[in-house]
């Protein structure tokens, strides 16, 4: 009989677990989601930071960092790149793209792994040098 009220009881617990969690996430703040996401046509420059890492314009102000999964010899020197977007036309994380290179050896394609919307800050940082 005490093992059969045991249970009942944590069945019980088990039961007003998830009332319990909503109730408490309605009252605790939330942090609000830095998510930011651009599209590929929207793109208007890059620069190529280093051999994993390319820096995109989307639009006056904006600017997007994207680390690559593999480096690519040919980024630092090419005039132009590609993005391509997979799954949606949005890009909002780093399985959603994939950049295009062309060069001496042929198109390359590098997954990118990373993306990161930069700060006013670091854009300014990176304009001065």
């Amino acid at each position: 009989m005490r093992k059969q009220a045991q249970s009942i009881a944590f069945s019980a617990l088990l039961l007003a677990a998830p009332t319990l969690a909503a109730a408490q996430g309605d009252t605790a703040q939330k942090p609000k989601s830095e998510r930011s996401c651009f599209r590929a046509q929207d793109i208007d420059g890059f620069n190529a930071v280093d051999k994993e890492t390319v820096d995109v314009s989307v639009g006056v102000r904006d600017v997007y960092r994207l680390t690559l999964f593999a480096p690519s010899p040919d980024i630092d020197w090419t005039q132009r790149i590609g993005v391509e977007s997979r799954g949606s036309s949005w890009i909002c994380s780093g399985i959603d793209a994939t950049i295009i290179v062309p060069g001496a050896i042929g198109v390359q394609r590098y997954p990118v792994t990373a993306i990161r919307k930069l700060a006013p800050e670091e854009i300014k940082a990176r304009k001065a040098r």
